[in-house]
């Protein structure tokens, strides 16, 4: 009996970590075993450990096993952080593929999420068949190679001037600065010195790219064939696969009913938000959350609450614990709690942690404001939920330009009216009164999003674009004998 090994390996933050373990799971349908590599720290964020046939674990440490704040970091705290994290990494996936081959029963691919293309070195080292699963849209992918590829001068200095058009080959889009990945455009971005790592990992697709002329680099994309149809063609040197959307089964093709979770619940919370949805009529409530690595300023967090008072919905927000604040300082507590608390926990729900995919796959859910990480965007598009674009850094600015002018799903905060970056009240909730709203612009949302959630459900079904790629991948590396 054939079947593939595979070796999966990812970059230490949950973002990456729930993508790549529904993938994980894909393989697995698809017959085969996967070990995933991740460091301690995320394997100790994981919930489901032992439950998934076919899937080991394989943790190992980074040199930072009690965690560190990615927020708090700059360039050299970064730098020592990434060299560790590729020192560490290197040996540990060298020594698990000798193990494994002197076992008998050897690796037949490495897959990988961005940032880390250590990964994908050390598995050519052993002429093992690899692959780059890239967890942002194929656009993302688009500009950045662009960028590092001849138009990256062009980008930044048009940056400087808001109404400037950016123009890349393939792109059906016409970006203006405020739509191009933030640390492009801006040295004085959050986190812009992860720019590096972006560069290395293009100069590592480009060396592995040499003499491949009739063998295109493969790169799987967390995205679906409707979904981008351009943008996955608009780098002739890559074979960009979609294989997306990667998500929970039961959320999506319901092969699988069990699947419902993406195996990181850090709060271990109560599910009494769950209770409060079931309480509220059909496509009433406003869903807040801005991701698992993001803490907004109490500025505008007041700003926020101010927005969603006015809009009169009522919303579950999720309000994530400072983590740059000790469990003991109860003073800088009282600092950071809203002013108007007691006022929003009587219109709303407040809750540490939810399962977002459950949240917005409820029947009470009519619009989500979002940060626009990947992940949240294309669970939105599944879910068929409109989406309020309130983009902070990154891949993010693009994701709501997508949202907003391409697939039309949502509206975005104008960010320009803002003093001091904080968008104020006012403007949050006219874009909630549009979402929410029942004029022609709401209306044109809702069907738009309708249509995508079918198109993303039409992708992964038996025989549709997406699982079809994964097969046709699947059959195209390499195989071995149990």
């Amino acid at each position: 009996m054939l079947r593939h090994n595979f070796l999966l390996v990812t970059y230490p933050a949950q973002g990456h970590l729930n993508p790549a373990l529904q993938f994980a799971k894909r393989l697995i349908a698809n017959g085969a075993r996967v070990t995933l590599t991740i460091t301690i720290r995320m394997y100790r964020r994981l919930s489901d450990k032992t439950t998934i046939p076919g899937l080991s674990f394989a943790p190992f440490s980074d040199g930072y096993d009690d965690g560190f704040d990615a927020l708090k970091m700059g360039p050299d705290d970064y730098h020592h952080f990434a060299s560790s994290l590729k020192r560490r990494g290197s040996d540990f996936v060298t020594n698990l593929i000798n193990t494994k081959a002197r076992e008998g029963d050897p690796f037949t691919c490495l897959t990988y999420t961005l940032i880390i293309p250590w990964a994908g070195e050390v598995a050519r080292g052993f002429h093992l068949p690899t692959a780059l699963l890239w967890i942002e849209p194929a656009t993302v992918f688009d500009i950045l190679y662009y960028s590092f590829h001849g138009y990256g001068d062009s980008i930044m200095g048009k940056s400087k001037d808001p109404s400037c058009s950016i123009e890349l080959p393939g792109l059906p889009l016409v970006l203006s600065p405020r739509d191009i990945p933030s640390f492009l455009v801006s040295r004085n971005s959050v986190l812009s010195f992860i720019l590096p790592s972006f560069e290395e990992q293009f100069q590592a697709l480009d060396k592995e790219s040499e003499g491949k002329t009739n063998d295109p680099i493969v790169v799987l994309v967390n995205t679906f064939e409707a979904l981008e149809p351009e943008a996955l063609r608009a780098v002739d040197k890559f074979n960009m696969i979609p294989i997306g959307p990667l998500i929970p089964s039961a959320f999506l093709d319901g092969k699988d009913p069990n699947d419902t979770s993406f195996g990181g619940d850090p709060f271990q919370a109560s599910n009494d938000y769950v209770e409060w949805l079931d309480s509220k009529e059909k496509s009433s409530v406003v869903y807040v959350s801005f991701g698992s690595f993001m803490h907004l300023p109490k500025k505008q967090m007041e700003e926020i609450a101010s927005g969603l008072l006015d809009c009169g919905h009522p919303f579950l927000w999720v309000i994530r614990e400072n983590p740059k604040r000790g469990n003991d300082d109860d003073d800088e507590e009282k600092e950071e709690k809203l002013s108007c608390l007691e006022e929003l926990e009587k219109k709303g729900k407040i809750v540490k942690w939810c399962s977002q995919v459950e949240v917005l796959q409820h029947p009470s859910l009519g619009c989500f404001l979002t940060h626009c990480g990947w992940n949240s965007t294309i669970e939105s598009l599944v879910s068929g939920v409109p989406l309020v674009a309130f983009p902070q850094w990154s891949d993010q600015m693009t994701n709501a330009k997508l949202i907003e002018d391409v697939w039309k799903v949502g509206v975005r905060v104008d960010h320009e009216k803002s003093e001091e970056g904080i968008v104020e009240g006012e403007e949050i909730r006219k874009c909630l009164e549009v979402v929410m709203g029942g004029g022609e612009r709401g209306d044109e949302l809702r069907r738009n999003a309708r249509k995508w959630k079918g198109l993303a459900r039409e992708a992964v079904k038996e025989g549709g674009p997406s699982e079809k790629n994964l097969r046709t991948f699947l059959d195209s590396i390499g195989q071995h004998k149990e």
